[in-house]
């Protein structure tokens, strides 16, 4: 048996973020099926990402027979330099007439989207990730007064993402550090969210021919 030393490309940077929208059912279910425009948001500052999971102990005959921790969702906590404002009203099932805003109240339904991050390392490899079933849960709205010293007044968003197979997969990821997926461009992975490992394999053989 050999030991080989693996030596991973530490994180550079955070990239751009992306949203489209699911076009859901009239009752508001998710549909898999999305708006043809994809988002693009330069604005990311910082974003974390904590697995939920519903841990488990099964005891027999005085002792632990199985156990397990399977992920049921995942928080995404993103903070923004500055966000579209219409698009967190939209997330937050607002009724929206052009820059007319009705917000709040307990009809509003929240509608599902996708979420995509691009994750650069320092050797400029991306990990690219679509997460395609999320919903808005919680955003801050806090604003400053302007002072003589420059502060960055920022923009939080927590979004929780879903299963969204029968498999209660969360997300889907295309590592172009990976062998055959070395050419894979953001602008190919996040034309559309991607919802199985078919799809994202062809993205490594789009790019390697």
């Amino acid at each position: 048996m050999s030991t080989t030393i693996k030596h991973p490309a530490t994180i550079e940077t955070v990239g751009n973020q992306f949203i489209c929208f699911d076009t859901m059912g009239t009752d508001g279910s998710w549909t898999s099926t999305f708006d043809t425009d994809v988002s693009e948001y330069p604005t990311v500052t910082e974003i974390e990402v904590a697995d939920n999971t519903d841990s488990y102990d099964s005891y027999a005959s005085g002792k632990i027979y199985e156990s397990d921790a399977p992920v049921t969702s995942k928080t995404i906590t993103v903070t923004n330099i500055a966000f579209d404002s219409i698009t967190i009203e939209k997330m937050k099932g607002a009724d929206i007439d052009g820059g007319a805003v009705l917000s709040g109240g307990t009809k509003n339904t929240r509608p599902y989207f996708a979420y995509g991050v691009d994750v650069i390392n320092k050797d400029k490899t991306h990990e690219y990730r679509w997460y395609p079933k999320c919903k808005l849960t919680d955003n801050d709205d806090k604003t400053s007064t302007s002072a003589d010293k420059h502060s960055d007044q920022t923009k939080q968003l927590t979004i929780t993402a879903y299963g969204f197979d029968d498999d209660g997969h969360i997300d889907c990821k295309v590592f172009t550090s990976e062998k055959g997926y070395e050419n894979v461009k953001a602008a190919d992975f996040f034309t559309k969210p991607i919802l199985t490992l078919a799809d994202a394999k062809k993205l490594g053989t789009a790019a390697g021919a």
